[in-house]
């Protein structure tokens, strides 16, 4: 591999000759040959769109040259257009506060910057990393910026998936209304429910996780850039701060972004990331309970419920001949797992700054887009390939409510509550369903039965009478 060799305050170091990137960055290559990850694409895209939009400002201002502007932002389109993604190589574990990924982005376009002046790699000139693509900027501003941006980059996927998994259920909760089925609680025999009551719900639970993820994402549109190194916007002209708002609206097509109020408290707190994070977890707890749900009605076919079948989407051993396992919801369920890791690494990391600032960022940003993508991709995929397929299992569902021993439960304006527990138990001795023991016991009058007894009746409100 040819080298060329570069200068930073620490000294000479290798470069790879063909590399985007330059000293800084090569050293945060060797120190921090952590975990084998590149940097997830929005935490890229983000602080690019940062750089153009300095750029444009500083032009805006005078404060820099249209020339090396220009130049700035034509390298930064390049990047925003799927140019150059391999020169961003900087491991997501990295020194606090995100400093060698700042300085990854600034070589890289101060060096694409030159090239397309006519200079050569490496060189810095005209266009400096530090000088000029980071002008007015520290890392201390500029990422705490970028995770906002980059989850409100993310969100309308997210979001969008959550919408298509929210109407998936309610479109089987609206197909399975007319089927009754027995309830359980503590695993146990419950009274009747409707299979499309529960996929109702469930749809009803996805829309408010929604909502919580939409109202805790909309303290991210405030932005603290211009805070510079401690939040107090020490070299940074007045002007800078609304103007890189009005440019990064837009840029980034985001216009819900607003100038946040105070710079100081938006570098300090990473509270609006970690609540958004909570969001996430909240969803990641929802949606388990929900597939491990559908994952319990698909069991068997013949030793469990059997009460739902899933679309087959691959084999399900590889020893035994026909088995089918609920494939999707397994997925699911472990992607789960692993956001509510995230976002406790996102609760640690936000409770970790100190004084001025809070140099766990990078984790931070790598735990929270993570956990909107394999979110984003989970749900998609559940929708897709599981929901919209599900068939219910009439016969089975009517199977198991005839012979629930909780139906006992609507005889207790009848009978009274120890009258009801002993049937119940008698039922469940004997194996003879609870309505033919109320007849053959002359509970009620024969007449009477399948009145108190209806199972429609039973999923609704009301005292059976």
């Amino acid at each position: 591999m040819t080298t060329r060799i570069e200068k930073d305050p620490l000294g000479e170091l290798e470069v790879p000759a063909d590399a985007l990137y330059g000293v800084q960055t090569m050293r945060a290559v060797q120190n921090f040959a952590i975990s084998g990850l590149r940097p997830l694409e929005p935490f890229v895209i983000a602080q690019v769109w940062i750089k153009k939009a300095a750029a444009l400002t500083h032009r805006e201002t005078g404060r820099l040259d249209a020339e090396r502007a220009d130049a700035i932002v034509r390298a930064a389109d390049e990047v925003l257009n799927g140019q150059h993604l391999d020169q961003f190589v900087v491991d997501p574990y990295q020194a606090g506060a995100g400093t060698s990924h700042n300085m990854n982005v600034n070589e890289v376009l101060a060096n694409r910057a030159n090239e397309l002046l006519g200079g050569a790699r490496g060189r810095y000139a005209p266009v400096h990393p530090n000088d000029h693509v980071n002008m007015a900027q520290s890392t201390n501003d500029t990422i705490p910026t970028n995770i906002r941006l980059a989850v409100l980059r993310q969100l309308p996927a997210l979001v969008d998936a959550l919408t298509g998994l929210e109407q998936a259920l309610a479109q089987k909760g609206h197909e399975f209304d007319h089927i009754v089925k027995a309830g359980r609680t503590h695993l146990q025999d419950a009274m009747p429910i409707r299979l499309g009551q529960e996929f109702a719900a469930y749809a009803g639970t996805l829309a408010r996780c929604r909502r919580r993820i939409q109202e805790a994402a909309d303290y991210l549109n405030d932005l603290g850039i211009g805070g510079s190194a401690v939040g107090t916007g020490v070299t940074v002209e007045p002007a800078y701060p609304a103007l890189m708002v009005k440019h990064l609206r837009a840029i980034t097509g985001i216009t819900t972004l607003r100038e946040g109020q105070d710079r100081i408290q938006l570098m300090q707190s990473m509270g609006d990331a970690a609540a958004f994070s909570g969001t996430l977890r909240g969803l990641a707890i929802d949606l388990s309970k929900i597939v491990s749900d559908l994952r319990l009605m698909v069991s068997g076919p013949r030793t469990g419920l059997d009460e739902i079948v899933l679309p087959a989407v691959q084999p399900g051993s590889s020893i035994m001949p026909g088995k089918i396992n609920p494939s999707i919801p397994e997925m699911v369920n472990q992607v789960c797992f692993q956001v509510i890791g995230c976002d406790t690494t996102v609760t640690m990391a936000a409770e970790h700054g100190q004084l001025e600032l809070n140099v766990m960022m990078p984790v931070i940003a790598h735990n929270v887009l993570l956990s909107m993508q394999i979110l984003t991709n989970a749900m998609q995929t559940l929708t897709g390939r599981c929901v919209r397929g599900i068939q219910a299992h009439e016969a089975m569902c009517e199977y198991w409510v005839e012979r629930s021993a909780a139906l006992a439960t609507a005889l207790m304006p009848q009978i009274g509550y120890a009258a009801a527990a002993e049937l119940a138990k008698r039922s469940v001795k004997e194996g003879v369903l609870i309505r033919d023991l109320v007849r053959r016991e002359g509970v009620l009058p024969a007449d009477h039965v399948d009145t108190v007894l209806d199972l429609r009746k039973m999923t609704e409100i009301g005292v059976p009478q």
